[in-house]
């Protein structure tokens, strides 16, 4: 699994939109700097305080969003597609599958065995004599499908709380790709 291009934008809006219900803009103590936006001790602590009130007064956190690729297997993906706040555009196993043969690399193979390559040499005849239907249900859920995710601060806080600790490993590394996010003190 891999996680790159990771790109967070939103944090000035999301501090200035916080206070909107506070009136309160002017104890901000969030700025602008030569280096981006920094969010002040002030803002993180009014930011605290409403993300332990819950969800309804948190909302501010939706407004932070986050882009990034991930590249993970089919069962990953599968427990991934139950999150609302996101948007996915996936490499297209529909209209590429049959373009190349494929290689244990196009896999999650930390358990490869002889059985998985006799399955991929069977896949491989499959995609040579281009019987896409046949390739599609013979792939196994361990082939590799690149995403552009688009999602936000309040979601991935929600993942970070449902799956830290999950037997999936690759659950491990998303969290640890949250924790590794800016202002991820927010996240936990």
């Amino acid at each position: 699994m891999k996680i790159d291009k990771t790109e967070v934008f939103g944090f000035r809006a999301a501090f200035r939109g916080m206070r909107n219900p506070y009136n309160s803009w002017e104890k901000s103590d969030s700025c602008v700097c030569v280096n981006g936006f920094r969010v002040g001790p002030k803002d993180i602590e009014l930011a605290q305080g409403l993300i332990a009130q819950g969800a309804e007064h948190s909302k501010f956190l939706r407004f932070i969003t986050v882009y990034a690729d991930i590249e993970a297997p089919l069962y990953f993906w599968k427990e991934f597609d139950t999150y609302k706040y996101m948007e996915k555009n996936s490499c297209s196993t529909m209209h590429k599958i049959l373009s190349r043969p494929l290689t244990k690399d196009d896999f999650e193979h930390e358990m490869w065995s002889i059985e998985r390559e006799n399955q991929l040499a069977r896949i491989n005849i499959l995609i040579k004599e281009k019987r896409f239907r046949e390739v599609i249900q013979e792939l196994p859920s361990s082939y590799l499908q690149k995403r552009t995710i688009v999602t936000n601060y309040a979601e991935l806080r929600n993942i970070r709380k449902q799956r830290v600790g999950h037997k999936l490993i690759e659950w491990h590394q998303v969290v640890a790709w949250i924790d590794s996010l800016e202002y991820s003190e927010l996240l936990k």
